[in-house]
């Protein structure tokens, strides 16, 4: 994977509240059985909510709650300055600016539906959200209420240290899928599954599955299209993406897929209470996605997944 160093990095596409506090508070309880949610388990489970975007399970837990504006002077200095690529949160403002790029053409042209951007919040330990509070057990996440993406950077150093998946392309991956699930709310996808949730609560972990193999599909077709992707004077903003990074990608979905957190954390592997996918699945679908570079293959509500 290469950044193109001449692409301009659009800062007003995050908003940058780390440092301001965030949420305070608890955050969100992430239950883990007896044990809380120290040690490996506890993050283990985190990390399942991670990257479940849609919230079933995040978002069921959050009830309203506000948000704040943050500082976004210190990220533009940084990001104007001539060594932008070589920071994390500079790569990781342009992953943004790519994504949203890609769908606010790709929307209107395969789904008839013009894109509403939104910003990814920047945060450090808590933040507060129009879900409500949460912290940074809880991994990135969509908020469908105020429709924005939130991470703690931070978590990529888990996804590497704790869960293996150290490939830099996994960052990006992880920004499309969130990016997904705002696509399937701007869609209507996401309200609608939750009100059939409600009506069928006993299926309601299998349409939560759907979901996310769904987002992940998405994040495959952006992947697949990304080197098209340009600034706003043209510039693209990937100069090339290698089927090294693609692997990076297809690893990183394939450590947090539902069978494969419960045998790190040395818990029984139950597909009923799967709310993500397995490996496979989510390997499958993520290339599905890549290999059409077309979100509308990604129709994960038809037929077996």
């Amino acid at each position: 994977m290469e950044l193109n160093e001449n692409a301009r990095i659009d800062t007003s596409q995050v908003d940058d509240r780390r440092g301001s506090g965030g949420g305070g508070g608890l955050g969100i309880p992430i239950p883990v059985g007896g044990g809380g949610r120290g040690g490996l388990v506890g993050l283990i489970i985190a990390v399942v909510v991670a990257l479940a975007g849609g919230g079933f399970g995040l978002n069921a837990a959050l009830d309203g709650g506000g948000s704040e504006q943050g500082d976004n002077t210190s990220l533009e200095q940084k990001c104007s300055a001539d060594n932008a690529l070589d920071q994390l949160d500079c790569r990781n403002t342009l992953y943004v600016n790519s994504i949203q790029a890609y769908w606010q053409k790709a929307l209107p042209e395969r789904f008839g539906e013009q894109y509403q951007a939104r910003d990814t919040i920047f945060f450090s330990q808590a933040v507060s959200t129009g879900c409500g509070n949460a912290d940074s057990g809880v991994g990135p996440f969509y908020c469908p209420a105020d429709r924005q993406v939130y991470i703690d950077l931070t978590f990529y150093q888990v996804l590497a240290d704790q869960l293996g998946a150290a490939g830099e392309f996994a960052q990006p991956y992880v920004l499309a899928h969130e990016y997904g699930h705002h696509v399937q709310t701007l869609l209507g996808t996401e309200p609608q599954v939750r009100r059939q949730q409600q009506r069928d609560p006993d299926n309601a972990n299998a349409l939560s599955v759907r979901m996310e193999l769904q987002a992940d599909c998405y994040a495959g077709a952006w992947a697949k299209n990304a080197t098209g992707t340009t600034d706003a004077s043209g510039q693209k903003i990937f100069t090339s993406i290698t089927q090294q990074d693609i692997n990076q990608a297809i690893d990183a979905a394939e450590k947090i897929g539902d069978d494969a957190i419960s045998e790190r954390a040395n818990r029984p592997v139950n597909p009923d209470e799967f709310t993500h996918g397995t490996s496979e699945q989510r390997r499958e679908w993520f290339t599905r996605g890549y290999e059409t570079g077309d979100p509308k293959q990604c129709d994960t509500f038809s037929g077996s997944v």
